[in-house]
């Protein structure tokens, strides 16, 4: 689920890679990066969040109009070091530096191909440099006396031939332009927009959500669609082309958890998405538990809160934030190892004793993945003195692994994979618990906007992979293959 940025400017940009990697942050923690471009690559990038990795005379040095940035999330290859941080560049063809936010799932077959048969080096674990080398081994074969938009076409032709997963791309190509491709399936999500210069020029930019384009003065526009390039050329002129049309399948856990709440994504406000959940929650709850009326609801900040706004509306309860989060601490789903992110949890959340204490609390929160969470923070608000803790979540249970770029490789993490709903009531230690139903969850995404989803990709929840290329033994090659940094669940 990392964050990408692309801006095609008539003014230096880095400052503006950099406060739109600001607004991305949320992305990914681990690493982040900035690659402009003027006659040159200038590359600047390291772990860490993007405050602490560039400074003054970084940004002096990202010198050029046109640049990429990215956060990183990770979700294969070593987290420590920084040689799995985007952007990646190479020399030759012309030139060529990319950064993405996807996963694929034939990575390691790949990299074996392109260095017996392609002759290409891949020098770190991240997909991204497998994309990387197809697409220049494919552009070094082309005529460079072709057009150049027909050879790029060709190139991301050949990318989508020989991958399979998730990915949203955008490059530069030195001398050229920069370019914007995503995946046939349009599983990560990918916007862009425009900004109209005094001058009557136009700079494009290019992100994993719109979150930055009102402070950057960009107007959205829409999507990158899926099997679609886009090239800018270093007139900024832009031409475009579907190459492919398949099944339009976007990851519906944006909407549940990794998407920002003021993002539209495939023409969906991710806010009324949340709400819409709150309320699909809300009438199941009357239809389930009709005679039991929590006296608060209290969401488990901060990506359950709109939902959990929703819910409290329509069973006539009040809403409260009894719940603190500290900012400063990063967000736990994301964090490597359980430990760590149990410990996180007590870190960062502090309860408001007034707003708990002798009350019945209904919990909302976005979804249960491990359970660990869930259960420090009900106990949190039993300590807090509550009478009774119900707790509801507004995405169903999450039982097998996610190959598309969320950190959901492995199926002995997941806590609904071994467990019935009345097990992880007992474990998280709630009094009831309410999952919400795929049904529900897909009604509250697709019920407006003109989104043309075909289906959401939801393979956590339901075992369908768009790909077409996984099983159970692939899944168990796979696990191992992503599994670098994965903890099992505890035993019970």
């Amino acid at each position: 689920m990392c964050g990408i940025i692309g801006i095609f400017s008539h003014k230096p940009i880095a400052t503006e890679l950099y406060d739109g990697l600001i607004h991305l942050q949320h992305r990914g923690q681990d690493a982040a990066g900035i690659l402009t471009y003027n006659k040159r690559f200038h590359l600047e990038k390291g772990t860490g969040y993007v405050r602490d990795v560039f400074d003054q005379d970084h940004m002096e040095r990202l010198e050029g109009n046109w640049g990429i940035g990215h956060t990183r999330y990770p979700t294969a290859g070593s987290k420590h070091g920084v040689e799995n941080a985007q952007p990646f560049f190479l020399s030759s063809p012309y030139g060529i530096a990319m950064a993405h936010n996807g996963d694929l799932t034939n990575y390691q077959t790949l990299k074996q191909e392109l260095a017996e048969k392609d002759r290409r080096h891949c020098n770190s674990s991240s997909d991204l440099e497998v994309i990387l080398h197809v697409f220049a081994a494919k552009m070094s074969e082309l005529n460079p006396a072709n057009d150049i938009f027909e050879n790029i076409c060709a190139a991301v032709e050949s990318v989508f031939s020989r991958t399979r997963g998730a990915y949203s791309v955008i490059g530069i190509i030195a001398g050229k332009g920069m370019i914007a491709f995503r995946d046939p399936h349009g599983i990560r999500p990918f916007v862009c927009g425009t900004r109209t210069n005094q001058d009557g020029t136009t700079d494009y930019i290019f992100s994993s959500e719109n979150t930055m384009y009102y402070p950057l003065g960009f107007k959205f526009q829409g999507n990158v669609q899926p099997g679609e390039i886009i090239y800018i050329n270093e007139k900024g002129e832009m031409q475009s082309r579907v190459l492919r049309k398949e099944q339009f399948t976007p990851d519906i856990f944006e909407y549940v958890y990794l998407a920002r709440p003021d993002s539209i994504i495939n023409n969906v406000s991710v806010y009324r998405a949340r709400l819409r959940m709150g309320q699909n929650l809300a009438r199941a709850w009357k239809e389930k538990y009709p005679d039991v009326t929590p006296d608060i609801v209290i969401p488990v900040p901060f990506s359950s809160n709109t939902a959990a706004l929703a819910m409290a509306h329509e069973i006539g309860v009040r809403y409260s934030e009894g719940l603190y989060k500290n900012p400063f601490v990063g967000r736990t789903f994301i964090m490597p190892g359980q430990e760590k992110r149990r410990k996180s949890v007590l870190q960062k959340l502090s309860p408001q004793e007034i707003e708990i204490s002798g009350k019945n609390v209904l919990l909302v929160d976005d979804s249960i993945v491990r359970g660990t969470t869930s259960k420090e923070v009900v106990k949190l608000v039993r300590d807090a003195g509550a009478k009774k803790v119900y707790f509801a979540s507004a995405c169903p249970p999450i039982k097998y692994p996610d190959f598309y770029g969320i950190d959901m490789p492995t199926r002995s993490e997941l806590i609904a994979a071994h467990m019935s709903e009345e097990e992880i009531k007992n474990f998280i230690g709630a009094d009831i618990l309410l999952y919400q139903t795929i049904d529900d969850l897909v009604e509250a995404v697709t019920r407006r906007g003109e989104h043309n989803i075909d289906r959401p990709s939801m393979p956590y929840l339901d075992g369908w992979y768009v790909t077409g290329d996984i099983d159970i033994q692939r899944i168990e090659e796979l696990g191992k293959e992503k599994g670098t940094f994965k903890v099992p669940l505890p035993s019970i």
